[in-house]
C-alpha cells in the first residue's frame, strides 16, 4: 500500500469517526436549543409579571431587575445562536460523511467553505495559542447549491487553509525576529460564480512559496514544513480532488515574503 493510499484510508476512518461523534453530539445540542427557546418564553412571562407589579417595587430594585432580565435575554440569544451554528456544522459533517466515494451531492458552497476555514483556524489555535489572524470572507448572496463531492472539496479547502495558517505563522515568527511588530496577518476567502463555473479563492500574506517548491508543488512528498508537521501529500491530494475529481483547475500566485493566492476554478453543475 502506497503512502497516498494509507493517507486516504486514514481519512476515510476519520470521516466515519467524525460522523459517529457528530450524531451523538446533535441530540444534546437539540436539548440546549429547545430549552433556550423555552427559557425565552419564561423570561417574557417574567417581564410581564415585573411590569404588572412595577408600582410596588422600589425604583432601584426595578432597575436592577430590568438589567438582569436584559442580560438573561442576551445570554439566551447567544446560547441559541451558537447552538444553531453548532447544529449547522454537525449537519454539514453528516452530509459529507453520508456521501459515497466520489458521489456528487447538492452543496451550499459558501457554508461548506466557511465551516472548514474556521475549523482549520481553531485547529491551529489549539496547537499554538499565540496564533491569530484576521479572516475576511466574501460570499455571493443566494448562490444556488452546486453538485460537488462535498467530502473531497472540504478536504481540499482544509488543506489550503492549513497551508495558509502555517505560512502566516512562519512569516509572523520571521517578522518578530526582525523586530517588526507591525505585521498584521490576514487571510482573505472569497467565492465568485458565473454561468460556466464558480471559483474559490484563498489569499494569505504569509511567507510565500519559493519557485523551486512551486514547480513541484503537486508532486508526492513535497513539503516546506519541518519533519513531523507535514506529509507532503496535501497538495497532491488537493490536485486530485480539484483537477481529477471535479474537472477544475488550480491557479497559484505567490511571492516569497509577500504571500500566496490559491484559486480553485470548478465547472458549475447546479441542481
Amino acid at each position: 500500500m502506497t503512502e497516498s493510499e494509507k493517507q486516504q484510508q486514514k481519512l476515510a476512518s476519520l470521516g466515519m469517526l467524525s460522523a459517529g461523534i457528530a450524531h451523538e453530539i446533535q441530540n444534546p445540542l437539540n436539548f440546549v436549543i429547545n430549552f433556550s427557546k423555552m427559557s425565552e418564553k419564561l423570561l417574557a412571562d417574567l417581564k410581564d409579571i415585573i411590569e404588572d407589579i412595577s408600582d410596588d417595587i422600589d425604583s432601584d430594585d426595578a432597575e436592577e431587575l430590568n438589567d438582569i432580565t436584559a442580560d438573561l435575554a442576551t445570554n439566551l440569544q447567544k446560547i441559541k445562536e451558537h447552538g444553531e451554528r453548532a447544529i449547522s456544522i454537525i449537519q454539514g459533517i453528516l452530509l459529507i460523511s453520508r456521501g459515497k466515494e466520489g458521489e456528487q451531492l447538492p452543496t451550499d458552497i459558501p457554508q461548506l467553505i466557511h465551516e472548514y476555514i474556521w475549523l482549520s483556524f481553531h485547529a491551529m489555535r489549539a496547537k499554538d495559542k499565540s496564533f491569530n489572524v484576521t479572516i475576511r470572507e466574501n460570499y455571493p448572496e443566494d448562490m444556488p447549491k452546486m453538485m460537488v463531492i462535498p467530502q473531497d472539496l472540504s478536504r481540499a479547502v482544509l488543506n489550503i487553509m492549513n497551508n495558509a495558517c502555517y505560512a502566516i505563522r512562519q512569516r509572523q515568527q520571521t517578522e518578530n525576529e526582525k523586530g517588526n511588530g507591525g505585521f498584521a496577518p490576514v487571510i482573505e476567502v472569497s467565492v465568485t460564480q458565473s454561468e460556466q463555473s464558480f471559483s474559490i479563492t484563498l489569499k494569505d500574506n504569509g511567507c510565500g512559496i519559493p519557485d523551486n517548491v512551486k514547480e513541484k508543488l503537486f508532486h508526492e512528498n513535497i513539503t516546506t514544513k519541518p519533519v513531523g508537521e507535514g506529509t507532503g501529500l496535501g497538495m497532491q491530494i488537493t490536485h486530485d480532488i480539484i483537477v481529477n475529481n471535479h474537472h477544475g483547475e488550480i491557479l497559484i500566485d505567490t511571492a516569497v515574503g509577500e504571500g500566496t493566492k490559491v484559486t480553485f476554478v470548478i465547472p458549475a453543475s447546479k441542481i
